[in-house]
């Protein structure tokens, strides 16, 4: 299990209130448009600069040494920026204004499109498509992973290449659990998260905590929402017409094989002509 962030993707979630004197009540059910500008605050725990150097060392192993570069869910644009300063043209795709209004500050050079995974379309084909932190599963069910898996094919140059986090559902425990705490602005932020999978079916959820606390007040958000539920046998499947897979080890700064044991892996796709 990474750390919360790692798992923590942009899309709109209610918001739970509760009965406190020092609780502040939320009218708004869009926690990831108010809580923006602290999106990177709540990512400081992830090396951004790591990962998007493991994944462009797996392009120049395994792809066709073209630089034009899609990234899916994109956020902020914190891998862009490094995509960008290794000499990739990047592009960044997410479902959230507010995001994308940050992520064309931070990389003024890349070109941002508000839209969906599973029904984007681009004018010219790409070289590298990534997915980073977990993001694939906010398709939501098989039928829609499947829809996106089809457009990036089709978004993809010959020889192309798709890279992507995912974790195996028959591999979650769900007693496990990981916090963060951080400070900014003289206020304490903490995050929960925890994946809950109930044994059956294509839905599992990711739980969600969030509190802001300050000495005047506290700002609380909890909310529990789907994912799409999927084996990395039922993935492989679902990639197989496409691509040639490798299944690797969670490993940014080594290339290694999976073990076929652990419950997260990086999913290499070549296109298959």
């Amino acid at each position: 299990m990474q750390s919360f962030i790692s798992q923590l993707r942009k899309t709109a979630i209610k918001c739970a209130t509760f009965c406190c004197p020092m609780l502040k009540m939320q009218a708004t059910n869009a926690l990831y448009t108010d809580l923006s500008g602290y999106y990177d605050l709540m990512c400081c725990d992830i090396n951004y600069l790591q990962q998007s150097q493991g994944i462009i060392r797996l392009q120049q192993l395994f792809g066709n040494a073209g630089l034009q570069h899609l990234d899916l869910a994109c956020g902020t644009g914190p891998h862009i920026r490094h995509f960008i300063d290794a000499g990739f043209q990047s592009q960044g795709l997410d479902l959230n204004q507010p995001m994308l209004t940050l992520a064309r500050t931070r990389c003024p050079e890349a070109k941002f499109l508000l839209g969906d995974m599973c029904r984007f379309e681009l004018a010219q084909p790409v070289d590298l498509i990534t997915c980073f932190l977990y993001s694939i599963h906010y398709t939501g069910t098989l039928e829609l992973l499947a829809d996106c898996i089809a457009r990036v094919y089709r978004a993809l140059t010959p020889g192309g290449v798709f890279c992507f986090n995912a974790v195996d559902k028959t591999k979650i425990c769900n007693l496990s659990a990981v916090s963060h705490s951080t400070y900014y602005q003289n206020a304490r932020f903490d995050f929960a998260s925890a994946w809950y999978y109930s044994g059956s079916g294509e839905q599992q959820a990711l739980k969600l905590k969030i509190s802001k606390t300050t000495k005047l007040e506290q700002e609380y958000w909890q909310d529990e929402h789907p994912m799409v539920a999927v084996s990395f046998t039922e993935l492989a499947e679902l990639l197989a017409p496409y691509f040639d897979i490798q299944i690797l080890a969670h490993d940014y700064q080594r290339i290694q094989a999976w073990d076929q044991h652990a419950g997260n892996a990086l999913f290499v796709c070549i296109k298959r002509d």
